[in-house]
């Protein structure tokens, strides 16, 4: 297999170049209005889309009033829980090109490493509980690891908190909704290139259409490669399309059909090991932790370019309609069919092998094929009744949703190393295997080789694990007005999950195992809920208290996680497979806090006080049985600000405390006490714009995050760090503005992954974007 370096001759970047002097040709025109508007003492129009009848105006506010699921049936304000929601405004304004990018400006949020079981792509951690699976688009799951792209995407909203009651299954730290652009009605067209360090070109096309009077049409189209500052050899390469069509807009019926396709074929990054190897002098130790080793130069690179690889693919497609009962009364019919495809070999630098503290790196395979498909029904009911003379807003609904997943492998021979002196096959990585001795899976950690000629064999495994899920759920919500200064909020969800797993060899038979099938099987039924009291002393703000609880079935994440699956093919003492008699594990939250839309209302202030404890939950307690024996706890304090403190001045920014601590482990358990991983003590983020002149904008910010472990043993663990970026935006006229971003100025090494054993992953270093963008 082969992988090769984005060039910039290769044909997608001609075609993205192609692409980029088009835009820029139609722009002349207006290049040549902004020299005749420099001579004006105008002001040039702020808004990015010109806009007819009822269209959508973009705004450019850091302040969002009301998050976009029905099922938050007040405004932020008056919601009793700790919501964020990052506008467009501020993923553009950052640069921000990756959910990741977007999430980093929202403190209390961490990522952890994906391998080969626990997959590649996006794994948030939130409040210090894992959220691989607790991601949504437009309010349905999106199911399936992925690296998530915002091409398309209007705003992200970030629920924290047991949250099962709105999203489902999981939720145990929060939910993550990404909230689609849709065709709207008005005509616009928004168009840019970005160039940058590190052989970043990246093209984004966004028109819309209104070809009758209620009907209208949204394309989005995205090109992109690049590489990784700080990084030898790790490039990205993805295009998307996602086109939306709506009719009715306007009326009181309304069909939205929508849907979604990105692809990408990458060489991945590969991290850097940890130091000591585990059982190996000096042992890893709590007050020891073992931490990323990069043998003195932080590009080094440990994977193979000619055999490392990267493709994923997801396919979207979405028919939403929607009909006005009354004034006070809407129905929604939500259906949605999706998949998503990870295809990869990438290597491990492993510190498995007695290596690393020798001075060599361990080669390791991590492989994965997977397909998940998802198909979703949701029947929502939604508006404001008055009952007894009380204003009731409500939200109440059904979902039926059918998830399949499939994971296999592939099969990599690396059993190259030589014997050792007895006869037998050696298990260490030593210099003197560096290279060709160990058939170059052994590299050296201070100089690496990726173009090492690797001569190990490659072939499919098509044996399987294949996991079905089953979901049936009602859920109803109310916010019960009692007086203009106090309002309760309810909500109430019954689940009803079903889920089957089977291990399938690659003839496609169930692999039996002393005679017994290798498979299991799974239902819960769970209840969650939420309930806050919230008391307004003036219009403008209010002061809450909030309950919440969410449940986390066995199979919750269908084979997409990181989570032990005890749903059969392990066997019990006795060698018999078992049947899965596992409990949900059940997160509740307690919280106090206020919020505040001071200034005109124009800026956002919030405070909140926290507690969330996770029981029941799943735990290993000697080497064949599982039990509901563990319990977790987090606790903090969180504050935020987004808005304008001035009609010039705009922030986001936000500061979390998080005290974490495994509780109960389990009978085996020695890590009572300790931290939680990926839950760093303090993290604080600060992005803030001013705008100089009518034309000329400048901002910057900075984002800190405590030292984070990488275990719950607590022994590794990547350092603290603070990172600084900036940026500033010219407006050459209506039609045409530049973007500089600097990302990382000044150039930190730092870990923005970090896994529990064998590795981190590093985070790119000085990164300059420069971008041309046009609206029309």
């Amino acid at each position: 297999m082969s992988r090769q370096l984005v060039s910039p001759a290769t044909s997608p970047r001609l075609l993205a170049s192609a692409i980029g002097m088009a835009i820029t040709a139609t722009s002349a025109p207006h290049l040549a209005y902004a020299a005749d508007a420099s001579s004006k003492d105008k002001a040039i129009a702020l808004d990015a889309t010109s806009i007819t009848g009822e269209a959508q105006q973009e705004s450019t506010d850091y302040k969002v009033d009301k998050a976009s699921s029905q099922k938050y049936t007040e405004p932020l304000v008056d919601t009793p829980r700790s919501v964020t929601v990052i506008p467009q405004q501020v993923i553009k304004d950052t640069g921000a090109l990756t959910m990741q990018d977007a999430l980093r400006t929202i403190p209390g949020i961490t990522f952890g490493a994906g391998e080969g079981g626990n997959p590649q792509g996006d794994r948030p951690f939130i409040r210090g509980f894992d959220a691989q699976g607790d991601t949504y688009l437009d309010n349905v799951r999106d199911t399936g690891s992925q690296t998530r792209e915002i091409f398309a995407i209007e705003s992200i909203e970030v629920s924290k908190g047991p949250n099962s009651a709105i999203g489902g299954r999981g939720a145990a730290g929060g939910t993550i909704n990404m909230v689609s652009k849709k065709a709207h009605l008005g005509d616009s067209f928004d168009g840019g290139f970005t160039w940058g360090s590190d052989q970043t070109q990246r093209y984004t096309i966004d028109g819309n259409y209104q070809f009758t009077d209620n009907a209208a049409g949204r394309l989005n189209l995205l090109s992109h490669q690049s590489n990784v500052a700080g990084r030898d050899s790790v490039n990205y390469d993805r295009w998307g399309v996602a086109p939306s069509l709506a009719f009715g807009l306007g009326t009181e019926t309304r069909l939205n059909l929508d849907f979604y396709h990105l692809e990408s074929d990458d060489l991945p990054d590969s991290g850097i090991p940890y130091s000591i190897p585990t059982g190996l002098a000096p042992a890893r130790t709590k007050a020891n932790p073992d931490k990323p080793d990069d043998g003195g130069d932080s590009s080094n690179f440990y994977g193979l370019t000619d055999r490392d690889f990267r493709k994923t693919r997801a396919d979207i497609a979405t028919i939403a309609i929607e009909h006005d009962l009354s004034e006070a009364l809407t129905v929604k019919n939500t259906l949605r069919h999706g998949s998503t495809m990870q295809d990869y070999i990438l290597t491990q630098p492993d510190d498995s092998k007695g290596n690393v503290n020798n001075g060599s790196v361990w080669r390791r395979a991590n492989t994965r094929v997977s397909n998940t498909s998802t198909t979703t029904n949701q029947t929502d009911l939604f508006g404001d009744v008055y009952i007894a003379g009380f204003k009731n807003s409500f939200s109440t609904g059904i979902e039926f949703t059918r998830e399949e997943g499939e994971r296999s492998s592939y099969n990599v021979n690396t059993d190259t190393t030589p014997a050792t002196p007895g006869g037998t096959p050696s298990t260490n990585c030593t210099p003197a295997m560096i290279g060709a001795p160990s058939g170059f899976n052994c590299t050296s950690l201070s100089n690496p080789t990726p173009s090492d000629p690797w001569n190990g064999a490659i072939s499919r495994n098509y044996a399987s694990i294949d996991t079905d899920a089953n979901t049936r759920a009602i859920y109803v919500f109310d916010t019960l007005e009692l007086s203009s200064q106090w309002l309760v909020n309810m909500g109430l969800r019954y689940d009803h999950f079903e889920t089957k797993y089977r291990s399938r060899a690659a003839s496609g038979a169930t692999v039996v195992t002393n005679g017994v099938p290798v498979k299991g099987e799974d239902t819960s039924e769970f209840v969650t809920g939420q309930f806050g009291v919230v008391y307004k002393p003036a219009e403008n703000g209010s002061i809450y208290a909030s309950y919440a609880t969410s449940a986390t079935p066995p199979g919750n994440s269908l084979g997409e996680g990181s989570e032990i699956n005890p749903l059969g093919g392990t066997p019990d003492r006795n060698g018999n497979l078992l049947k899965s008699d596992m409990e949900p594990e059940t997160t509740k939250n307690y919280e106090i806090g206020t919020k505040w839309d001071l200034l005109n209302e124009r800026l956002s202030l919030t405070a909140d006080i926290f507690r969330t404890e996770k029981d029941n939950a799943r735990v290993q307690v000697d080497s064949t049985s599982f039990e509901n024996a563990g319990k977790t706890r987090v606790q903090g304090i969180e504050l935020s600000a987004s808005g304008k403190l001035t009609d010039k001045w705009q922030v986001f920014a936000g500061y979390a405390y998080m005290d974490s601590e495994q509780v109960d482990g389990g009978p085996l358990s020695v890590t009572n006490g300790n931290e939680l991983p990926n839950t760093p003590k303090n993290s604080g983020t600060l992005w803030t714009t001013y705008q100089v002149t009518p034309r000329l904008t400048i901002g910057g910010g900075a984002f800190y995050v405590d030292d984070v472990f990488g275990s719950v043993a607590n022994t590794t663990m990547v350092d603290s760090y603070v990172r600084y970026d900036a940026m500033a935006a010219y407006k050459l006229s209506k039609n045409v503005d530049l973007q500089l971003n600097v990302q990382n100025l000044t150039d930190e090494t730092y870990y923005d992954k970090a896994f529990s054993t064998h590795f981190a992953n590093q985070a790119p270093g000085r990164t300059a974007l420069l971008s041309t963008n046009f609206h029309f």
